[in-house]
This record gives structure tokens, sequence and C-alpha cells, in this order.
């Protein structure tokens, strides 16, 4: 209560002049202390990176190195099909993407045969990379190149190149007859 007595009064409701507790302004001035801390900190001197900022450098550290991958010459088919080493890390990522509708060597499941001479929609290197690379959706076949990137596409090119003619029992023909 304060020494001056009750400012109003009504209805036996007395409005007294007392201080407020001492721990509520304490939590009041410590929050101004720590909001111009972080103010100062966070916007005004920079000295700590926001969740922004680190946001923007892993981008711009992800950008700049998918640059410097894109950058790489690329081995040609020709290279890529002598090199045993190249064919096989084509296998593994055609067993691991593509084997679950060309089967493991090719021949086809749900997808075409790809060791024959029938074509769907090629069978020159271009023609296959863009074809693994595009996809087909409208046919099932999904869009790789964003996934596996240009490098591993053309080892899945190459290793596809290097099984056409082999002629594995397997799916029916399907598309044009092509050499």
């Amino acid at each position: 209560m304060s020494s001056q007595g009750p400012i109003h009064e009504y209805d036996g409701i007395k409005e007294e002049d007392n201080h407020l507790p001492n721990w509520w302004l304490m939590i009041l001035f410590g929050t101004i202390v720590y909001g111009f801390g972080y103010w100062l900190v966070f916007h005004t001197t920079k000295s700590v990176q926001t969740h922004e900022d680190v946001y923007r450098t892993e981008i711009a550290a992800l950008k700049k190195a998918r640059q410097a991958d894109s950058a790489q010459p690329l081995d040609s088919f020709e290279a890529l099909l002598a090199d045993p080493a190249k064919l096989e890390e084509g296998k593994k990522v055609f067993a691991s993407t593509c084997a679950s509708c060309h089967a493991a060597e090719g021949q086809g499941l749900v997808g075409p045969n790809l060791t024959d001479r029938f074509w769907l929609h090629g069978n020159s290197a271009e023609q296959i990379s863009k074809s693994v690379t595009d996809g087909f959706p409208e046919k099932g076949m999904p869009p790789w190149g964003g996934i596996l990137g240009p490098d591993k596409v053309r080892k899945v090119t190459a290793w596809v190149l290097a099984q056409k003619g082999k002629n594995l029992a397997g799916k029916e023909p399907q598309g044009d007859p092509l050499e």
C-alpha cells in the first residue's frame, strides 16, 4: 500500500499507487538490455552469421561445385567403351537405376530390350544419352539426367552401347530395326 492512500475508490474497489515488484522490473530491464544486445550483434555489426547467411553461403558453394563439374570435359563415348573400369561404373549405375525396368543385362522387363536391334527412340550414343537424360514420363521412364548428372549418364549410355547387339533372351522386340 502506498503512504498516500487510495487514489480512487468505486464500489468498494480501491486503486492504490503501489510500485511494481522488483522481479518484474528486473525482467523488463533485462529484456530491454538483451534486445538491444541482440540488435547490436545480429543487425548492426553482422559479427554472427544468420541462418539466411549460412543458407546463401551453402547455395553459392553448391553452384560453384556444379559449375566445376560441368566445366570438366566429358570423355567421348569411344573412350568410355574402351575403358573397362568406366563400363563397370556404367553397369553399376544401370543396375541401381535402370535394371528394375530393363533387367540386369538390359534384356527388358517392363522397359524395352536394349540388347536386340529394335529401338524405339534411336540407337546412337546421342539418342540413347538423350533418352536417359530426358526420359519418357508418358511411357513410365523418368528423366535421370538431373539425378545422375552428365558423367553417370554418359557411363550408362556407354554400357548400353556395349550391350547393343548381344540379343539376350528377354522381352519381345519393340520399335524399328536399326543397325
